[in-house]
């Protein structure tokens, strides 16, 4: 049972990944070539002031990053998480299937998949948005990266913790209570974590010359906004995908063995 359930994620995955790759290249796409446009033209502006050259070539041109790159790096990164999911799903199941044998093994799965994208996107890019290029210093990317990811493990592993809470909790103070104190455990946590974490502002401003005259506007607010509204869509969406045809699997895993219910049916993992 359980590598049915990891063969349900991973094709989950891989259909999340093919629906999100085509959102990013509608939607945020545009928002890059902005962005590039905009580190282009800034970049001439600071070499014009300094009196600089500046000689650089792409390793892959722009059609092969936004294509072949994207693309596959989407799709990998999709089945990763649908692999994960499917674990997660399990593992909880596990629980509740035996526990609570009148849950719906389908609102399980969409609570896995909310649950996770709260922890693993919501979250940590509440705390640290997205950025296009040209957005960050190329000093401190090693600095935001690692804060990034010390951020998004601590927000999995809270999240974690948080449900565990909740589910020993319920048969004690009931479901709505004990989702409740999880949940504030969970945002309290994050808030102690947030404390120990550095603050990056790095949005490009205004580039003046001596005279204290604009020579180059500052990073477009839109664009900003923009890719960082259509990044989290694009997660939200992601995480949707496959909650939904995670769910239909298992609808259909149960249709095929019989006319077993699917809480009777799945809760013998």
């Amino acid at each position: 049972m359980e590598k049915r359930f990891i063969g349900f994620g991973l094709v989950s995955g891989l259909l999340a990944g093919v629906i999100s790759f085509v959102f990013a290249r509608v939607f945020i796409e545009p928002q890059v070539q902005t962005a590039i446009s905009y580190e282009q033209g800034r970049s001439h502006a600071e070499l014009a002031l300094s009196g600089g050259h500046e000689h650089e070539h792409e390793m892959f041109t722009r059609s092969v990053q936004e294509n072949i790159g994207a693309g596959v790096g989407s799709l990998a990164f999709a089945i990763a998480l649908g692999a994960m999911f499917a674990v997660a799903f399990t593992v909880l199941w596990a629980y509740l299937g035996r526990r609570y044998p009148s849950t719906d093994p389908r609102w399980v799965a969409a609570g896995t998949a909310a649950a996770a994208f709260v922890a693993i996107c919501a979250v940590p890019q509440f705390i640290y948005p997205a950025n296009p290029p040209a957005v960050g210093e190329a000093d401190t990317i090693g600095s935001r990266s690692a804060s990034y990811l010390v951020l998004t493990l601590a927000s999995l592993a809270l999240m974690i913790v948080a449900v565990a809470v909740a589910l020993w909790l319920r048969p004690r103070i009931g479901g709505l209570a004990s989702a409740t104190l999880g949940a504030i455990g969970y945002l309290a946590g994050i808030g102690i974590v947030v404390q120990f974490l550095p603050r990056f502002d790095e949005v490009p401003r205004a580039l003046l010359d001596q005279s204290g005259s604009i020579v180059y506007q500052g990073f477009p607010a839109q664009t900003l906004a923009l890719f960082r509204t259509y990044s989290v869509m694009n997660q939200a969406l992601l995480w949707t995908v496959i909650a939904i045809v995670f769910a239909a699997a298992l609808r259909r895993f149960t249709t095929v063995r019989g006319s077993a219910a699917p809480e009777s049916a799945l809760s013998r993992i």
